[in-house]
């Protein structure tokens, strides 16, 4: 598989498709474990593509590292670390697609709802809800262990707070670069990283780094309500993308 010319295009689509993601482009990142998939099993591709999402943070964390929202920070990382363990504790037991459809569900919901907010024009900067930012995340760090699809819960907390444009990327850059540090020790335990993996993540990570600058080059050119309408969107059809996943996957446990 890994000789395979096909697998290494797909496989440097998703590297750059993690670095655009990082770079603060919507939800592009969410593409990565999807197009790996075609090739071997979502977990499998989720533990070959963490080296390369750990090195594209670092990338990113020095582009965004005065652009962040400290409140919103301290939630998510203990909100996060909750989902983390919770999802080593339950990786042998979880069903996948179960959660997969739920979440997916979750973000059409929210994302209609958004899109129908925010078209007209942006909102002020909100309270932040601690309990609800706990619980976001939370959610957050549990997809994000399982299949590095913590997007859509992230958003449901954090679209409607109003942060600008830079802080949004950049806070959500900080939080994902904690998450992915911290999968590390329960990857390595469960099995998905492994000295042939992270060989193909090394080539990987060229690609993935040159794409997290044109990421961050692109957001300075966007302008701030278009932003936020493709944030939207592309929260809105990455819901879509999950739920046809979740009954493609319930289709397939059922026979």
């Amino acid at each position: 598989m890994y000789d395979h010319w096909i697998f290494w295009i797909i496989a440097v689509f998703a590297a750059v498709t993690v670095g655009l993601g990082k770079g603060g482009l919507p939800v592009i990142a969410s593409l990565a474990v999807p197009s790996l998939s075609l090739f071997m099993s979502p977990i499998a591709a989720a533990g070959l593509l963490l080296p390369v999402y750990i090195v594209s943070d670092i990338f990113a964390l020095f582009f965004y590292r005065k652009d962040f929202n400290v409140k919103v920070l301290k939630i998510s990382i203990l909100g996060m670390t909750i989902g983390v363990l919770i999802g080593w504790a339950t990786a042998n037991i979880v069903i996948e697609w179960v959660v997969t459809l739920i979440i997916g569900f979750m973000g059409v919901i929210f994302a209609v709802n958004q899109l129908s907010k925010n078209s007209k024009k942006k909102t002020n900067l909100i309270k932040v809800n601690q309990k609800k930012g706990i619980f976001w995340c939370s959610v957050a760090g549990f997809t994000s262990f399982i299949s590095h699809n913590g997007g859509p819960p992230w958003q449901i907390f954090v679209l409607p707070l109003g942060l600008s444009k830079v802080v949004y990327v950049g806070t959500s850059v900080i939080a994902f670069s904690y998450v992915n540090a911290i999968k590390v020790i329960p990857y390595f335990f469960l099995g998905q990283l492994n000295f042939q993996s992270i060989k193909i993540a090394l080539f990987l990570l060229i690609p993935a780094s040159l794409a997290v600058y044109i990421g961050y080059l692109a957001i300075k050119i966007i302008p701030e309500r278009i932003f936020y309408l493709l944030v939207s969107w592309a929260l809105l059809i990455i819901s879509f993308k999950l739920i046809w996943d979740g009954l493609i996957l319930a289709k397939l446990f059922s026979f």
